[in-house]
């Protein structure tokens, strides 16, 4: 990653089909774990207050401007993010390829088994290896807990990880156990995998032409979104000071 940094973060450069391409056609940078992250104003608000959270944003091999506020922001400081990158473009381009190099080993962290079950259907249907885990909720503050899902991923010998929880769970566990995890990308991208699965629903094109996705997410969810997005509105206008000064 290269260019000004807006919130004590490097912007990546690259679109979503050049993220998919490197994380299926090249290995994470220095032989490791590269986590890849997609910030929106609700992950700005939470990195002042969250040191784990920032602390995983600080290892990131790439972050990328998820949110349409912070890629604007972004390209005002001179950033060189390209235009919104979003979890679910790179989760959709990965997801919609036939077929994959050999090497490649998936494993799916998501909320539900019904997207578990949709995962091992994509990957039958394509004969890839790959896994599946549903953890319980909470399981992030369960060293016993956590430990298995870490020993699970490494059993496997995971190349590409998904981490399908939402933020700040995602990342923050990945960081805690980067060295613990195989080499492998790790991409934190909430809920796309169920989007690039069908199975919640996608906004119509004018309403991503617009940026109008938070709307679209408020008509499926009023009641989780709408308190999220006043805080991360806030949260974000507060971010944008401190960076100013």
């Amino acid at each position: 990653m290269s260019g000004r940094r807006i919130f004590g973060l490097s912007i990546s450069a690259l679109t979503a089909a050049q993220i998919a391409d490197k994380v299926v056609d090249e290995p994470p940078p220095g032989g490791g774990l590269g986590l890849i992250v997609t910030p929106n104003i609700q992950h700005v608000a939470l990195l002042h207050g969250n040191p784990a959270f920032r602390r995983a944003y600080g290892h990131a091999a790439e972050i990328v401007c998820d949110g349409f506020p912070v890629h604007y922001y972004a390209r005002l400081r001179g950033a060189p993010s390209p235009g919104r990158v979003t979890g679910c473009d790179i989760a959709m381009d990965i997801m919609r390829r036939r077929s994959f190099p050999a090497q490649h080993r998936f494993f799916f962290v998501v909320d539900n088994e019904a997207a578990a079950a949709a995962i091992r259907a994509w990957a039958e249907e394509r004969g890839l290896a790959s896994q599946t885990a549903v953890p319980e909720f909470g399981f992030e503050t369960d060293a016993a807990r956590s430990d298995a899902l870490v020993e699970a991923i490494r059993a496997h010998r995971t190349t590409i990880l998904f981490m399908g929880l939402g933020a700040p769970k995602s990342e923050i566990f990945i960081d805690a156990y980067r060295d613990r995890l195989p080499a492998c990308w790790a991409l934190c991208v909430g809920q796309a995998v169920k989007m690039a699965l069908g199975l919640t629903p996608t906004p119509p094109r004018l309403v991503k032409a617009l940026n109008l996705e938070w709307a679209w997410r408020v008509i499926l969810e009023p009641r989780r979104m709408i308190g999220r997005y006043v805080y991360s509105a806030g949260g974000f206008l507060a971010a944008v000071a401190r960076d100013l000064r």
